[in-house]
């Protein structure tokens, strides 16, 4: 016999709690697990083409560990110290940036922008802020990664905790499949299946054209000779998993510095905004339909707003879990939205007299 309702929405809310506070109180602890878990969810689907190939799932996870190896490898000698350095150089340039567009404005709109204008002093203000914060933030970050303990936990624990959990994934489904209460069972693993489609088309589909945005926009604003266009691209590929977002924000800042940079050469500048255009148009005819699909369930809106309440409530390891848990309530909003379209409270007693 089942538990009552109201008992099983105790059991679950305990539950609940209990997920919030060990988030509270162990995110630092959880991030380097939080970070295998997710490479190892997304890497599952190659281990299980692989398989379907002929290798065993050992054979696949070793494979896949030593193409990764490599990659990471090259990240670490090409890519990651010329984006440190980009960095550092636009945070220590945005003073002369911004003393660029106050020389602009001054020579176009003399009237807006005399000496006590408060225009003119926000510009001056916003430079020398990005100088010194921007800066400062960014030393903290590096001067941080570069303990010991933050070494170890990034360097090697993400790591192995990714390749044990690829290897043992389909054996920890099975696993946790066994555990289900047998009266839920059924509802349980459908629920299950739509997360999971949703995540896959979100976080795997989603995933994949951030990194291929972000190579194409670092790239081509590196080929049109666009100074900082790896940092530009990295920050647009960054965020193109919320809508049209990543092009907003790289578009504006890409532009912005090409105006700068290419003042009175219109072709250049065209070509910096052309690059988004046409990355645009590749994203919403070509990557998005292909790798995420036409439906993926998650609104950008209610994205947005579960990153900013995880994120504020427990920092970077609570943006990590936002994606998955607001999959997860989505799932089940729909399902109970569902449950009340069929049930008696919805259709009333005028139905039943019908029938």
């Amino acid at each position: 016999m089942a538990l009552p309702a109201r008992e099983q929405l105790k059991y679950w809310g305990v539950a609940a709690i209990a997920f919030a506070i060990v988030l509270w109180f162990l995110g630092d602890v959880l991030l380097p697990f939080v970070l295998g878990g997710a490479i190892a969810y997304f890497l599952d689907p190659v281990a299980d083409r692989l398989e379907r190939l002929g290798l065993s799932r050992v054979a696949a996870t070793f494979l896949i560990t030593v193409v990764g190896i490599l990659a990471f490898v090259i990240l670490l000698l090409l890519v990651i110290p010329a984006l440190i350095d980009q960095a550092v150089d636009l945070f220590n340039v945005a003073p002369t940036l911004f003393g660029n567009l106050r020389d602009f404005l001054i020579a176009r709109f003399p009237e807006v922008m005399d000496t006590e204008s408060p225009l003119r002093q926000s510009l001056i203000s916003v430079g020398e802020t990005i100088q010194s914060r921007g800066g400062e933030l960014l030393n903290t970050v590096l001067s941080s990664a570069a303990g010991f303990i933050n070494i170890v936990m990034l360097f090697v624990i993400v790591p192995v905790v990714a390749v044990y959990l690829l290897l043992d994934w389909d054996n920890m489904v099975a696993r946790i499949d066994e555990l289900l209460p047998r009266d839920h069972a059924p509802t349980i693993r459908k629920l299950a299946a739509d997360i999971d489609k949703t995540l896959a088309s979100f976080i795997r589909g989603m995933g994949t054209v951030c990194i291929i945005l972000g190579t194409y926009y670092a790239v081509a604003l590196m080929v049109i000779g666009l100074q900082f266009g790896l940092v530009v691209g990295f920050v647009a590929g960054l965020v193109t998993f919320i809508p049209y977002l990543g092009a907003l924000i790289g578009g504006a800042l890409a532009i912005g510095l090409a105006l700068f940079q290419f003042w009175g050469d219109w072709l250049s500048i065209g070509l910096v905004a052309g690059v988004f255009v046409l990355g645009q148009v590749i994203e919403g005819n070509v990557l998005t339909p292909k790798l995420v699909g036409s439906s993926v369930g998650l609104h950008p809106v209610w994205l947005i707003l579960a990153l900013s309440i995880f994120g504020t409530l427990f920092g970077f390891v609570g943006m990590l879990v936002a994606v998955p848990v607001a999959a997860a309530i989505g799932v089940i909003m729909r399902f109970a939205a569902d449950q009340y379209l069929h049930s008696r409270l919805y259709r009333g007693l005028s139905d039943q007299d019908r029938e």
